[in-house]
């Protein structure tokens, strides 16, 4: 799964994704992410939706003569036919907009505290509580009792009616493992080729897979915050692995544009697609990031306008990397991973193979984006199981042969990727 997030509110209108599905798709992207497209509550927030059956005003082209979901069901027809791509959205079932007419129309589906409907919150380091006022907590535990269980099933069948393939479930983990059980068993039985993904960030790892076991296809990991250095990647990758496969990214629209946070080094850009790719099942990335884009993506206020002229261009890199992915099954899959020791620590060295044996890959990263650091060993084939021959995949300097001893003198950032060949 090679996924690229479209924003819809730096998309603009469906009228205009055009040139953007066109450019995910000659990058090799195979499936295309959007947030929220539904109608909104006043704050305006892609994920506080006011109804679930109507799209977002900001979102319909208005040269176009046809209804709103007509235009967006014959784009992801056109996009599925012309590029090959499928679509996935947000399953936002955990909460809806405060000013939605569902408070009104069945207020025995919200929970509620001293009377009032309560809002949902999270907890921040250090303590802070933090409370999403625009937004209303749905109760989900009774949904099976009260006719809410129906209405998600209903909600889920008119997405996929629109053209949908996937989906995004977001805040997965604050709904119980058996609901999205019923809910997955149910669609699948219906509509068996789609996918649901688990976004699970902010829970524990024993929580994580929990949810991943309910039938989840895919849930997004933790690796955007790993520093090459702690355990706990590692450790969360062998818990979960089993559970079900991951995907990557090395930024989302719930985080600071890595390019901001690197301060313009277009190498720290490279380094972390690169180990998100290799790393996990699936990969996904937010539109911009192929031109650096500092910007964050903001789930109120973005708009086409924001779009940023840069001298980054990445879009040759990521092709090569997702070519490499979509060619080699040991990258699209959460097969056993080992890290290596290495003396000098700026070097991330780990193996890694393919469930069924047949391929093995060694992935060297220069951790440091601003320095080059030398890499050397007197034997490559002591790392890996078969005595196959290697071929060097690296998207940049790949090597015709590639020897043993081995030395390489990484570029700030470079990541080598090697995989033997039967």
């Amino acid at each position: 799964m090679r996924m690229y997030n479209l924003f819809p509110l730096l998309a603009g209108h469906f009228g205009q994704w055009e040139a953007h599905l066109e450019r995910a798709a000659a990058m090799r992207f195979d499936w295309v992410f959007v947030n929220p497209l539904q109608k909104t509550g006043a704050s305006g927030s892609l994920y506080s939706i006011a109804d679930y059956f109507q799209l977002n005003p900001l979102l319909v082209d208005p040269k176009s003569k046809k209804t709103a979901e007509q235009q967006l069901r014959g784009l992801i027809q056109q996009a599925e036919k012309k590029h090959r791509l499928r679509f996935m959205t947000d399953l936002v079932l955990n909460h809806c907009a405060i000013d939605s007419p569902l408070l009104k129309q069945h207020p025995e589906w919200f929970v509620r505290e001293h009377g009032q409907v309560q809002r949902p919150f999270c907890l921040e380091d250090g303590g802070h509580k933090v409370v999403w006022e625009d937004l209303a907590q749905l109760d989900h535990g009774r949904s099976h009792d009260n006719g809410l269980y129906a209405y998600y099933r209903k909600i889920i069948e008119s997405y996929i009616d629109l053209g949908f393939k996937g989906f995004r479930c977001d805040a997965a983990y604050q709904l119980a493992p058996e609901l999205w059980r019923q809910l997955i068993t149910d669609t699948k039985q219906k509509h068996p080729d789609v996918v649901f993904t688990a976004e699970t960030l902010g829970c524990s790892a024993e929580r994580t897979k929990q949810t991943a076991q309910a039938g989840f296809d895919y849930i997004f990991n933790s690796s955007k915050w790993w520093d090459f250095e702690s355990p706990w990647l590692p450790e969360q990758y062998q818990l979960l692995r089993q559970a079900a496969p991951s995907i990557s990214f090395p930024e989302s629209h719930d985080t600071p544009r890595l390019f901001a946070e690197s301060n313009g080094n277009a190498e720290a850009l490279k380094q972390r697609y690169l180990f998100s790719a290799v790393f996990s099942s699936g990969v996904m990335m937010p539109m911009g990031y192929e031109y650096g884009f500092s910007k964050p993506l903001h789930v109120v206020h973005t708009r086409p306008e924001d779009w940023e002229n840069t001298e980054v261009d990445l879009t040759e890199f990521i092709t090569q990397v997702n070519t490499v992915k979509a060619d080699y099954p040991v990258f699209q899959e959460e097969g056993p991973f080992n890290l290596i020791g290495y003396p000098q620590s700026p070097i991330l060295f780990f193996w890694k193979a393919s469930l069924s044996g047949q391929q093995e890959a060694l992935i060297l990263l220069n951790k440091d984006p601003w320095q080059r650091h030398e890499f050397s060993t007197p034997d490559l084939y002591q790392y890996v199981q078969s005595r196959a021959p290697f071929t060097d995949l690296s998207p940049e300097y790949p090597l015709a042969y590639v020897p043993s001893p081995y030395h390489f003198d990484l570029l700030p950032g470079m990541v080598r990727v090697m995989v033997t060949t039967q």
